[in-house]
């Protein structure tokens, strides 16, 4: 492959783009706020992102690289099409659903981080197992990002690939290690701004290419391969299901979402930033399934790729840069390109970003160190993005599976996280041995559930499982939403059953070791209420105190925002007592 000074050219233009922005944003940051909450300028920006720029990085939230490669192989690749392409609908429900059930109640209690809720109801022992799955979903995400990003660029110009993703690290670390959220935030408009004018400008250059035949024949007659509408037969249709819930119900707990629900200037807000990204992933779909339904579309010998096609090549996955390198005229090409590539590398920070604030909050200071200084915090972030950035990029440079430790970690996500959330907010009653029971059985019905793509084989073979080219068998069974329920009920069941055994005197008291039950004014809740004369307290009778003007407080889940909404609002009153 030819080395191409014009690609060279397109990508450092868009880098330099991206960078300047983050820098620009991470100045804004410096100049926004008090010194003493400048750990909570970089997690939520200062709770004031606005409407326009809050939608453009809500919408970034899944619309990166991986979901406009992502989308565009779904459709190309013969056998499945459109009808499997599900990020697109699921992502956008997800955000529906999120904006409907979760947006209010989370912003609307001032939490700084998701494992926030958790750790207030359940513990800091349980927010510690939740950031396990919590931090691998972010961690894996950023390196298949990465990943990715090395194989576009291959694409383009014939470099180091390795090079070039470690300079994209770098870059994306490095407006991330000093601006915080504003500069991931406005850094995402640039970015969307990329994918939207890269990509359209494109397509009817690649639709017009003599070698393709009009989109609207082969979308359900066969030419150069299957109908690139697809289908979905009789046998997969519960796979089918599994993964559609999995994205839209496991879309909703990741922390890269509650960023920008939590840096929302109101409750009503956060909401309407979730509806406008459910459009605008609708919208910033549209060109990757076109690219996608153009694939399927070329006659592949008629052009400078040759023969065999990108799918017998096992380079479906890259087939959006293969349209964009060989369909449309050179200048046309290396901008597209180039704004993919920038557009990619930027997607990452987000997730990087989510690790460290989950960690710097919920870990290190409510975990460890309380009383620690708002500028230690965040030093102890700026050191996590470094080392979470480093950490993504070795994964995606020597990790042979990532996209398969990827897809692993956000089924956790998915099967613990998601019914936890569901526990915490909208379900009274539920305690810590609950969340241990329902974390552990999730956990066991997906690990023996099988993962084809690491080479995992289930211990529990379900009905209608099958043998893959690998002599892995794949299951048709919706198993991963079996253990997301089980995990749920299981956690509703056993934390009815241990508040009955202690409040009934069956068990004794020094037996509830966690305090979840008969101890529940453990001091992980002394800053954020006061007890009530009552021989079981349960967490509907703790009534929130003025707060205590002090720098521990500052580290509480609930700052003085918090409770002034919760003093005026009778709506917020409701919604805590569900």
């Amino acid at each position: 492959m030819a080395f191409h000074v014009e690609g060279l050219v397109a990508i450092v233009v868009f880098y330099l783009a991206i960078l300047a922005v983050g820098i620009w944003a991470a100045w804004k940051t410096k100049n926004t706020g008090s010194e003493g909450d400048r750990s909570e300028a970089i997690i939520v920006g200062g709770r004031d992102i606005g409407l326009l720029v809050g939608g453009f990085t809500m919408t970034a939230t899944w619309v990166g690289g991986g979901y406009i490669n992502g989308t565009a192989e779904a459709v190309y690749v013969p056998g499945y099409g459109l009808a499997w392409a599900q990020a697109p609908i699921g992502y956008s429900l997800s955000l529906v659903l999120g904006g409907l059930f979760f947006a209010k109640p989370m912003r609307s209690k001032g939490y700084v981080t998701m494992l926030d809720p958790f750790q207030q109801l359940y513990g800091k022992r349980m927010g510690g197992l939740l950031f396990i799955p919590a931090l691998m979903g972010e961690m894996f995400w950023a390196a298949a990002i990465f990943s990715a990003l090395g194989a576009t660029i291959s694409v383009i110009i014939d470099i180091n690939v390795n090079l070039s993703v470690i300079i994209s690290a770098l870059i994306a670390t490095m407006y991330t290690l000093v601006g915080g959220l504003y500069s991931v935030a406005y850094t995402d408009v640039v970015q969307l701004f990329c994918i939207f004018l890269g990509l359209w400008i494109s397509v009817p250059f690649a639709m017009t290419h003599p070698a393709v035949t009009d989109i609207g024949l082969t979308a359900v007659h066969q030419v150069h391969q299957a109908p690139w509408l697809g289908s979905v037969n009789s046998l997969d249709i519960y796979t089918w299901l599994d993964n559609f819930l999995l994205l839209t119900l496991g879309g909703i707990p990741w922390q890269a979402y509650f960023q920008r629900v939590l840096s929302s200037s109101s409750a009503t807000y956060a909401q309407v930033l979730s509806f406008l990204a459910a459009f605008g992933c609708l919208v910033m779909a549209l060109p990757a399934v076109l690219i996608g339904a153009i694939g399927a579309s070329t006659a592949w010998n008629e052009t400078d790729y040759g023969v065999p096609d990108p799918m017998s090549k096992k380079e479906a996955d890259m087939i959006l840069p293969i349209v964009l390198q060989y369909l449309c005229p050179v200048y046309i090409s290396f901008f597209g390109l180039g704004a993919v590539s920038a557009a990619v590398m930027s997607s990452a920070d987000s997730s990087i970003l989510s690790a460290s604030s989950m960690f710097a909050r919920n870990i290190y200071q409510l975990s460890f160190r309380q009383n620690a200084s708002d500028r230690e915090i965040v030093w102890v972030m700026r050191i996590t993005v470094f080392l979470f950035g480093a950490s993504a990029t070795a994964m995606a440079l020597l990790a042979s599976s990532v996209y398969g430790l990827w897809y692993l970690s956000s089924d956790l996500v998915y099967i613990i996280i998601f019914p936890q959330l569901l526990c915490v907010l909208f379900i009274k009653g539920t305690n810590t041995y609950g969340a241990i029971a329902g974390y552990l059985f999730g956990l066991v019905l997906r690990i023996t559930g099988g993962e084809p793509y690491l080479y995992l084989q289930p211990l529990i073979y379900y009905p209608g499982c099958y043998p893959d080219e690998n002599n892995i068998y794949v299951q048709r069974f919706p198993f991963k939403t079996l253990a997301m329920l089980t995990s749920f009920f299981t956690n509703i069941i056993v934390s009815y059953l241990a508040k009955y055994l202690f409040e009934s005197g069956t068990l004794p008291p020094k037996l509830d070791f966690l305090d979840a039950v008969v101890a529940r004014y453990s001091r992980e809740h002394m800053d954020k209420a006061t007890l009530v004369k009552s021989d079981n307290i349960v967490l509907n009778e703790l009534a929130p105190v003025n707060p205590r003007h002090s720098l521990t407080l500052s580290s509480t889940f609930t700052n003085k925002e918090a409770f002034n909404y919760v003093d005026s609002s009778p709506e917020l009153s409701n919604t805590e007592d569900n």
